[in-house]
């Protein structure tokens, strides 16, 4: 290890409530500093996705796609169908530089949780 190289920071990990909360889906009426960034694929994300979700494919990022606009310059809350995909792309992120951290279990235990969950169209959504 060179001593000029800064070493990237290893991504976090939250709950799915704690993800909730710094979105401004929990119960309280905290401010939202947080982006959640849903990695999965396109029939995913159509199929049910998070209320104000960010959606950027694990393929895309891998590729060299950059953020979406809304995701610039803030907490990066990555999640997809059960977490794998997710810790991937945080830790990617991470590398970049930017601030990201793992949701724990994905959309599972977000729509578990009880959390809302819409499809492409606003309506009720699930999890693919």
């Amino acid at each position: 290890m060179s001593i000029f190289r800064r070493e990237a920071r290893a991504p976090g990990r939250v709950t799915v409530q704690e993800a909730a909360a710094r979105t401004g889906h929990g119960a309280t009426t905290e401010r939202a500093d947080a982006v959640l960034l849903d990695v999965r694929e396109p029939d995913e994300w159509q199929a049910g996705h998070a209320p104000g979700a960010v959606h950027l494919p694990l393929s895309d990022l891998s590729a060299g796609a950059g953020l979406p606009a809304a995701a610039h310059a803030r907490p990066l809350l990555v999640i997809c169908r059960s977490g794998n995909r997710s810790r991937r792309a945080a830790a990617l992120l991470a590398a970049r530089g930017a601030d990201a951290a793992d949701v724990i279990g994905g959309m599972r235990d977000w729509a578990a949780a009880g959390l809302p969950v819409v499809d492409a169209r606003g309506g009720n959504g699930t999890v693919a």
